[in-house]
């Protein structure tokens, strides 16, 4: 039996004040073929996964706190016990609007890497209006700092 721990995987700490547990699939203790699934903490106050797209479908399940989604064109609050279904290719943004930290479980399909950990890293994510979809009209604005070195 294999058995994923959050409290044993570190994680990574992305520079838009987030850290992400992959639990399957990916860089993870669990190595499934079918689907990636991990926990995501955004910061208090701005703690972000960035405006972003990938081939996968994806869910996000909210599992404390309220925040700001961005899904194509629409722009939403969500908040603790509530999933958003994310289609193949549509842009989208979470922020952390709350004073506490936001918890969230991923999970898309198939497994791997998604290309926007790489870019935020690099600082080479495609910035929206520019080299992406803007975003929908009053949205927090998109993290894309450059990483300090």
């Amino acid at each position: 039996m294999i058995v994923a721990d959050l409290n044993k995987i570190a994680g990574r700490t992305y520079p838009a004040r987030r850290r992400t547990q992959n639990l399957a699939g990916g860089m993870s203790p669990i190595q499934a073929v079918n689907f990636s699934m991990g926990c995501v903490t955004l910061e208090p106050n701005g703690g972000q996964v960035p405006w972003h797209n990938q081939d996968q479908e994806e869910i996000y399940f909210i599992l404390e706190g309220t925040g700001e989604m961005c899904l194509g064109e629409e722009r939403q609050e969500v908040r603790t016990g509530q999933a958003v279904f994310i289609p193949p290719q549509v842009f989208h943004q979470l922020t952390n609007t709350g004073d506490v930290p936001m918890r969230m479980l991923y999970c898309y399909g198939p497994a791997g890497d998604v290309a926007h950990w790489k870019q935020e890293l690099e600082g080479t994510l495609p910035k929206a209006g520019v080299d992406a979809p803007p975003l929908p009209t009053g949205a927090c604005p998109q993290y894309t700092e450059k990483p300090r070195s």
